[in-house]
């Protein structure tokens, strides 16, 4: 058992106190009748001489964050979910038994007050205390007030601490939802229908990514945490929902760091007889939604960079974009060996299972474009050997109908003109165990059921997929994931 600091004993101590009080240190339900940030706006315009005239009492309740003993009267305030209020405590409003309790408080602590508003000679709301309540005693003394959790590994660690010192990890707290409900109210519009799929698999299909593995003791088999939710939503579009999206936790069994967290949240979105344009008018549409309904602005500070979402987004092709990095030009036919040459001479490195063109274009793209592509861009045209899942381009079958969004040089979403020819994936499928032969340990199942499915008719649609937690460090502003999610994955304490 670990031992117990000075302020901890102390805190311990007085617990005694509450209980010869007749009094739960932890506390009961308590009945409140407004929020802190509600009465701190009513008021904030109202001079210090026509309070005079204002008898308001309000019921609130919240965590002590900050404590000045003055003898028979104090000062002290209280953090609720929306802001701090000051509150007016004095022996002769309350009597000396109840000032004797507020005496015995510790910043920390959590309690209830019914008091009456008014506003000091610096112009602060405050409320005068009538009713003092002890609600819950805090065993552990906060972080110092100035500092808070400096180690920042432990501002995620203990995101309950982090919550209660510091402010913009509150705002991210809120926003996020808010983001969210508005993403929800957004598709919902358009009438798409929410839905919700396996998050268990038998097969690894839907994207490239390696798996976390678990066993299901009762079939007595190992099955994926889904790294994707493409398969089943597509299959919903076999079934005539035609318009569907889920937002789920998806699990990917790689690296950590500030762009990239194991367990994230993914949104994709399947709409029949739509196509890659579709998408894109959905998504340009949906960022600027969100920019101007939650925030009411359309730039936004990120990674260094002013990001604007207004006006009419870029589009550009894979092969455009590189031609004018490096003067080479992929969409003319090319061999094999004339790639794996071009590769060498600028110093890229092949993996056995990349040596054919559609890979070394995307290498190229990896290391010459994709940083540069700080605003808004959708990149269009990828190379069938990268895109299992993609409808071929009617014109030039080497590449397919797919796009993916950057900002601020970082992948925002991956949207398909999604392929419905059974055929033509089972193929894909096919090609892909090829590839895991020859090392590539992202590389997909053959899922015959989904084929079965496809074989039935899968109207024309688009597809595409949404990070989230990128999107959602966009708008609040955060370069780190771990910022905008709750409970990060965190390395063990050793």
């Amino acid at each position: 058992m670990r031992e117990f600091t000075e302020q901890e004993l102390v805190r311990r101590e007085k617990l005694n106190i509450y209980k010869e009080l007749g009094i739960d240190p932890f506390g009961h339900k308590f009945e409140r009748d407004a929020f802190n940030n509600e009465i701190k706006e009513k008021y904030k315009d109202i001079d210090h001489d026509e309070f005079e005239n204002i008898n308001d009492i309000y019921t609130v309740a919240g965590r002590i964050m900050f404590i000045r003993k003055m003898g028979k009267a104090s000062f002290f305030s209280i953090q609720d979910k929306t802001d701090k209020i000051q509150i007016y405590i004095s022996i002769n409003d309350v009597g000396e038994d109840i000032y004797n309790l507020f005496k015995s408080a510790d910043i920390g602590d959590i309690v209830g007050v019914k008091g009456k508003v008014m506003k000091t000679k610096t112009g602060e709301v405050t409320l005068k205390c009538l009713e003092y309540t002890h609600l819950v005693k805090a065993l552990r003394p906060l972080p110092e007030k100035f500092h808070g959790l400096t180690d920042i590994e432990e501002r995620y660690r203990r995101r309950y601490v982090d919550l209660i010192v510091n402010e913009n990890s509150r705002r991210i707290a809120f926003e996020r939802p808010k983001i969210i409900r508005c993403i929800q109210n957004f598709m919902d519009s358009r009438n798409f229908v929410e839905v919700e799929t396996p998050v268990l698999n038998t097969l690894l299909t839907g994207a490239s990514a390696r798996p976390f593995i678990t066993h299901h003791n009762t079939q007595d088999i190992d099955m994926y945490l889904r790294i994707a939710l493409e398969i089943p939503l597509k299959k919903l579009l076999v079934g005539g929902m035609e318009a569907v999206y889920e937002i789920g936790r998806t699990f990917r069994n790689e690296g950590m760091d500030p762009k990239h967290n194991p367990e994230f949240t993914l949104m994709e979105a399947y709409l029949a007889y739509s196509d890659l344009e579709g998408m894109m008018e959905l998504t340009e549409s949906m960022y600027k939604t969100i920019a101007k309904e939650v925030y009411g602005r359309y730039e936004f500070n990120w990674c260094g960079n002013v990001i604007d979402l207004s006006g009419s987004w870029k589009k550009v092709s894979m092969t455009d974009a590189i031609k004018e990095k490096t003067g080479i030009d992929f969409s003319k036919e090319m061999t094999v060996e004339d790639a794996l040459k071009l590769a060498e001479e600028h110093n890229i490195e092949v993996l056995e299972h990349q040596k054919n063109v559609g890979h070394i274009i995307n290498l190229f793209f990896e290391k010459y474009v994709e940083e540069t592509l700080i605003q808004p861009t959708f990149l269009y045209g990828h190379p069938v050997e990268i895109s299992p899942l993609t409808k071929r381009n009617p014109k030039d079958p080497r590449f397919v109908d797919r796009f993916e969004l950057f900002i601020g040089g970082k992948e925002f979403a991956n949207a398909y003109t999604e392929l419905n020819d059974p055929i033509d994936q089972l193929e894909r499928f096919e090609a892909q165990l090829k590839e895991r032969d020859l090392g590539n340990d992202e590389a997909n199942d053959i899922d015959m059921d989904f084929i079965e499915a496809l074989e039935y008719g899968m109207p024309p649609a688009g597809g595409i997929g949404y990070g989230i937690d990128r999107l959602c460090m966009l708008f609040t502003e955060q370069d780190s994931i771990r910022d905008v999610i709750l409970f990060p994955t965190m390395k063990s304490r050793n």
